[in-house]
């Protein structure tokens, strides 16, 4: 047993079973849990002074093994299918009693942090984790209570994460050895079989995914934003590989949060303490703020040094190609105090559409907005996965389905709701490809994107013209400061306009058969919205 760190009073988490633990330590900080990490033999230091650690067996999410816990909370709220998978509340009971067995005789590290920097939603967390490095992942994602704060703390939810413990899928009903298990009754977010740390912090977002536009009237949001000089807040949301991150990042724009917010009467408010940020091709100059923030206290996830070294090789795969870090948001500079700020002027859904299609830039009109939220849309790109050798469209309800609880429809009409209230700008831009598809085409210069962000943003889009998109009706501008005129319109950047027509229908009919699962529950208004082919394809 270690020396250093407060034991924890076993009493503290007696009440979740774990009275049997052999030592129990207590909010240890950064510099102790690295320590221990190396002791144990479970991670190293990299040049950068940041712990680097592998999670074994799974280096991201496992979608199919997340469940929610069927009961009088959640059995007529949740909907349900293959992202919200159903599972029996007796049966949880027989898993939970079988994961604190599990750790009977074992050290643990017990970590006292919250969700939600605004004050009103603030949801107390405690974290019971078999490894340390769960613990400082814990540290640097979620929000700090202060030292006086830790003393009374309340947990309102816990986290169990064993990631040594293999389920039975015959004894447990899971559908393999690893888990992630909400229970909305019992306030527990249940883990084992993945020492994946991702799956620590999309739980706790899916739960609050749940509570706050169910319980809360709160929207919630997989997104990032930031705030200008004159307080005017942005929001991003995109799927991965759209320029999220990369777009939020702005030296002359505060970060309030990069990836979970929520948006209520007063305020837009980041969720978390830190950022998860992938990292595999990493550099200084393409995202300077990642980079540096880098150091100790950092956590590096699945990566690979350079031979004989403990120089981090962001281009090597071999492990993964989502390497990860996750740091405390203060590792960057320029970020808003609070991780608060006001009502957004302008939301920006981001899109890498490979097959050249959609505008660079278009404004939405509400119904659009709801349309496209919905949607989720973005592409893969040819050639990044065996056996793909064109684009393969992707979407992601609300772009960010795998974590959200409720029916899309939910979150798109509050979403609506607000563009109503706030008279808020929602802009479709995409950071993928122009005068053609992946392959013939070229990738729409980031300098050229973030000129037709900054024009959104300064509010210089407001006294240009604009044109009709004719499939999918998208309001498209005829000119931008910084930006070709040329590229606005997407078909004019094609040579073959007959190709761009049957391309762009194409499209349309996937976005009218992936919105046929939601058709049930949307309006009229979001319907209409719905791109209309103009020829047979």
């Amino acid at each position: 047993m270690n020396e250093y760190g407060r034991k924890a009073e076993k009493a503290s988490i007696s009440h979740l079973g774990l009275q049997n633990v052999s030592a129990a330590y207590w909010n240890l900080s950064p510099a102790e849990l690295v320590e221990e990490n190396i002791l144990r033999g479970e991670g190293v230091l990299s040049s950068t002074g940041a712990l680097a650690i592998d999670t074994g067996e799974f280096t991201g999410r496992s979608p199919k093994d997340r469940f929610i816990v069927e009961d009088d909370i959640t059995r007529e709220a949740v909907w349900w299918g293959d992202i919200n998978i159903k599972f029996d509340a007796a049966k949880f009971d027989k898993l939970y009693n079988r994961v604190t067995a599990y750790l009977a005789n074992k050290e643990v590290y017990v970590r006292d942090a919250y969700a939600c920097s605004s004050e009103a939603y603030r949801l107390n967390l405690r974290l019971v984790a078999e490894f340390p490095y769960s613990s400082l992942f814990a540290h640097n994602m979620f929000l700090r209570p202060t030292a006086e704060e830790v003393q009374n703390f309340d947990p309102e939810w816990n986290i169990i994460c064993a990631p040594g413990f293999k389920a039975d899928p015959e004894i447990d009903g899971t559908r393999q050895h690893n888990f992630a298990v909400m229970n909305f009754s019992k306030k527990i977010l249940l883990i084992g079989g993945t020492g994946y740390t991702g799956e620590i912090k999309k739980g706790i977002f899916s739960a609050l995914n749940f509570i706050l536009p169910h319980q809360k009237k709160v929207l919630s949001m997989h997104c990032s934003a930031n705030v200008g000089k004159d307080d005017d807040t942005a929001v991003f949301f995109g799927l991965s590989g759209t320029g999220k991150t990369t777009l939020s990042s702005d030296p002359n724009r505060r970060l309030i949060g990069d990836d979970e917010h929520g948006w209520d009467n007063e305020s837009v408010f980041n969720f978390e303490g830190g950022c998860y940020a992938k990292c595999i091709d990493l550099s200084r100059d393409k995202e300077p703020q990642i980079y540096d923030a880098i150091k100790f206290g950092a956590m590096l996830e699945n990566i690979n040094f350079k031979e004989d070294t403990s120089e981090v090789d962001f281009q090597n795969k071999e492990k993964t190609e989502n390497t990860r870090v996750s740091y405390p948001i203060h590792h960057i500079d320029n970020t808003q105090e609070g991780s608060i700020g006001g009502h957004p002027k302008n939301i920006f859904f981001l899109t890498c559409d490979a097959y050249g299609v959609l505008p660079p830039i278009s404004k939405l009109t509400k119904g659009q907005a709801m349309y496209h939220f919905i949607s989720g849309y973005t592409a893969k790109v040819a050639g990044t996965e065996a056996g793909i050798t064109e684009p393969v469209t992707a979407f992601s309800a609300c772009f960010g389905a795998p974590f959200m609880p409720l029916h899309p429809t939910k979150y798109a009409e509050m979403l609506g709701d607000k563009m109503d209230e706030h008279e808020v700008n929602v802009w479709l831009i995409n950071t993928g490809w122009s005068g053609g598809e992946y392959g013939t085409g070229s990738r729409i210069k980031l300098s050229y994107t973030r000129e037709m962000i900054t024009a959104a943003l300064e509010g210089k889009l407001g006294q240009v013209n604009f044109e009709k998109h004719e499939v999918f009706g998208l309001n498209m501008p005829t000119e931008c400061p910084g930006v070709p005129t040329e590229i606005l319109n997407p078909k004019n950047t094609w040579e073959n306009k007959a190709a761009y027509d049957k391309k762009a229908d194409q499209l349309a009919v996937a976005f009218v058969e992936n919105f046929k699962k939601f058709a049930d529950y949307a309006n009229d208004e979001i319907m209409n919205a719905a791109p209309k082919a103009t020829a047979t394809v």
